[in-house]
């Protein structure tokens, strides 16, 4: 019943802040200050949203999108995590590749593309591939900083008791490294979606939230934009309650290893 309760309460939150959040939007909206084809008020980009809902085309859009953004991040997680604690746990491994993450980081996955258009050419592997650049760090470099971080007295007193390799991975240094790990999920999943919108701005073809937004600036679409916004962030929301807070709750949490705030 706690349970559910909290959750009910962080929902009754949520919702006071994306109403207010609202508010203050259609409040400006209706100033008058903007042409009403920039700025449309929330009716007009809720039509619109409904419009493009009922045709299917944004649940098409939405789904291309969502497609390249899990391709990529599961390349991202299957490569990224193991190598992160592998980097962690032994310093030959770390020593080869984290100069090499050192050096590739800094260079925004939107650079990329050009290139990437002239190997691949335009579509969903260009896409894919910036969604997995742009993804990979954070799951490696959380992943490696979680092992590292693991208490070396949790590791002496498991081996003191008996505990092989393999004990230690998964009953000490795997949970250690878990909110490392899942905050390198977050930061993997922000930094995939805003790679795979740009590169849906430049090297996509004819699908994808990135590209309608893009279009339908080419038509002055305001309320189109917008409506096209609401849907990535819908989405976020969605797997940020749903995906993350669920992991989280059933891991760091149920094992008292992170703190949850106060109401």
């Amino acid at each position: 019943m706690t349970g559910t309760s909290d959750r009910t309460r962080s929902a009754y939150r949520a919702a006071i802040t994306l109403v207010v959040a609202a508010a203050v939007y259609e409040a400006i909206a209706r100033t008058g200050y903007f042409p009403p084809v920039l700025m449309p008020t929330l009716p007009k980009v809720a039509s619109t949203l409904i419009a493009v809902l009922l045709d299917g085309s944004m649940i098409k859009h939405a789904a291309t999108t969502l497609y390249r953004v899990m391709v990529g991040m599961t390349f991202a997680v299957v490569i990224g995590l193991p190598l992160g604690i592998l980097m962690g746990r032994f310093k030959p491994v770390e020593n080869f590749f984290l100069p090499l993450a050192s050096a590739l980081m800094p260079i925004p996955s939107l650079a990329w593309v050009p290139l990437f258009i002239l190997w691949f050419g335009l579509g969903n592997t260009v896409a894919i591939l910036i969604v997995f650049y742009a993804a990979l760090f954070p799951m490696l470099l959380n992943s490696w900083s979680g092992v590292r971080a693991v208490n070396p007295l949790w590791l002496r007193a498991a081996g003191a008791m008996g505990a092989d390799e393999r004990a230690l991975f998964w009953k000490v240094i795997v949970p250690g490294a878990s909110p490392f790990i899942i905050t390198g999920l977050r930061q993997a999943f922000l930094r995939a979606w805003i790679a795979v919108i740009g590169a849906e701005f430049l090297a996509a073809s004819d699908w994808g939230l990135g590209w309608i937004i893009y279009d339908a600036k080419e038509f002055l679409n305001a309320d189109l934009m917008l409506a096209s916004l609401a849907v990535i962030g819908g989405i976020g929301f969605l797997f940020e309650r749903l995906v993350f807070g669920s992991i989280e709750r059933a891991t760091v949490v149920r094992w008292g290893m992170v703190r949850v705030a106060k109401s």
